[in-house]
């Protein structure tokens, strides 16, 4: 299960890391041995860590998706060529740990749920931003040759209990009536014949946008597409600590610091605690733990009925992901441990074995050739921001997106350039835009209730 590559990082993978009890996410630690990094190749040129004092225009902290994604959108619509500073290796985070699913979504809400907190109207209009978004992403991964094996076709919701397909039917009454996103239910025997044999499956609802991407090589392709533009790329460089004196940022590093008139940060789960004010106790970094069998042979391809590729996931609390990858693996991910600390006990991955043997008992006893955790940064409502804490200064960042952010970072990165850039967009007064991530009351004592919360979502799901 060992990423073999030509860099050579100074310090190991740390299995252990834990955003809430660490200083920070390390100094060119390896990567997490994910399939993603295994079958990536080798990782593109970067720029090296900084070692000096250097000036820059932009200052992006974070090198995954978003940060990315911003460098490429300052660089080609504002002819502004950012730096880019990251603790680790390029992309080293979640950008190299997630599944791959790009859906239509944003934060850990439905749209019935918009409705609820927001309001019709501004329900509409989130949801006009959000698939924008899905169109950016999709028109930037063809428009800039980025070979990601783009699997297309849409989102499969799957329903593992028949209260939770009601449920889902609903919502998409919703999704096609209020919002006219065509999505529509599949019964029981049209899933088993046309998509995919879950044994747990009661039925589904099919959504027209989704695709499953190699996040690795989405990663290398953004940052091989933000170098061509004139992006430096600092790795080996966290940022310890961010000053502001007479308009000018001073972006403290080890080896120098970077004094830049305006900052993005996109730090996602892995933000340092000492950071910034801005965003000290505003995410909740929740671990999701993935693993990828090895090939299946075409007995077992028949005998699971998996003949689609599209991304899936099923209508648990603490729900799993997964998907069927083009060599004819199957990846399968869901929540973790809570700490760091927990995040290798066997149990965690037995949880995921045991529920790929559940939904496809044909594959029991196969071999697991991956297995990995990463840090999902989840806000406490539930929503991403791209937020301008002090409306003078050019500080913003880009969080929160719970898990739903393989598609919406690239919208997030490019709504962060116009920020910086100080230029409007439609929708830009929209709540995800206005208001701060929020805080909680109880910040000290949330992983105690995350352990309630835990055990109360298995006996929901998992109790008949």
């Amino acid at each position: 299960m060992n990423v073999q590559s030509t860099f050579s990082p100074a310090a190991e993978y740390d299995p252990r890391y834990d955003p809430l009890v660490s200083d920070g996410p390390g100094r060119d630690r390896a990567y997490a041995p994910t399939y993603w990094l295994a079958t990536a190749g080798d990782p593109p040129p970067a720029d090296g860590p900084i070692t000096r004092d250097v000036d820059a225009d932009v200052a992006i902290v974070g090198s995954g998706y978003t940060g990315l994604a911003c460098a490429i959108f300052l660089a080609r619509e504002f002819g502004i060529k950012a730096l880019v500073l990251e603790a680790n290796q390029v992309a080293w985070g979640c950008s190299t740990r997630n599944g791959g699913q790009a859906q239509n979504a944003a934060g850990r809400l439905s749209r019935s749920e918009w409705i609820a907190r927001y309001g019709r109207d501004v329900a509409l209009r989130l949801h006009a931003e959000v698939q924008d978004g899905f169109e950016t992403f999709d028109e930037l991964i063809r428009s800039g040759a980025i070979d990601c094996e783009p699997q297309r076709g849409g989102h499969l919701y799957i329903a593992h209990r028949q209260r939770h397909l009601k449920k889902i039917a609903a919502e998409s009454n919703v999704l096609n009536n209020v919002f006219g996103y065509a999505s529509r239910i599949i019964s029981r025997d049209e899933l088993r014949r046309d998509f995919v044999d879950e044994a747990e499956a009661v039925g589904a609802v099919h959504e027209p946008l989704g695709i499953g991407v190699h996040p690795a090589k989405l990663a290398f392709g953004y940052q091989r597409m933000a170098r061509a533009l004139g992006v430096r790329i600092h790795t080996a460089s966290p940022v310890e600590q961010i000053e502001s004196r007479n308009g000018i940022f001073r972006l403290r590093t080890p080896g120098g610091t970077v004094r830049a008139r305006a900052v993005g940060i996109a730090t996602g789960a892995y933000t340092a605690p000492g950071l910034t004010p801005h965003l000290r106790g505003r995410c909740m970094p929740i671990l999701s733990n993935s693993i990828v069998t090895r090939p299946l042979t075409a007995a077992e391809l028949d005998a699971t009925g998996f003949r689609t590729t599209q991304v899936i996931t099923d209508t648990r609390t603490l729900r799993f992901y997964y998907r069927r990858l083009p060599d004819n693996r199957v990846q399968i991910g869901s929540r973790s441990a809570i700490t760091g600390a927990d995040a290798a006990h066997e149990r965690h991955l037995q949880l995921l074995i045991d529920g790929l043997h559940r939904k496809f008992p044909p594959l029991e006893g196969i071999e697991i050739d991956y297995s990995w955790w990463g840090w999902v940064d989840v806000s406490h409502d539930m929503m991403p921001r791209i937020f301008r804490p002090e409306p003078k200064a050019d500080l913003v960042y880009a969080l929160g997106y719970g898990g739903n952010g393989v598609s919406y970072s690239t919208q997030a990165g490019r709504r962060m350039a116009q920020m910086i850039a100080r230029r409007n967009f439609k929708g830009d007064d929209l709540p995800i835009f206005t208001s701060p991530l929020p805080g909680h009351p109880l910040a000290p004592f949330r992983r105690l209730g995350q352990r309630m919360l835990y055990h109360w979502y298995h006996l929901r799901d998992e109790v008949a």
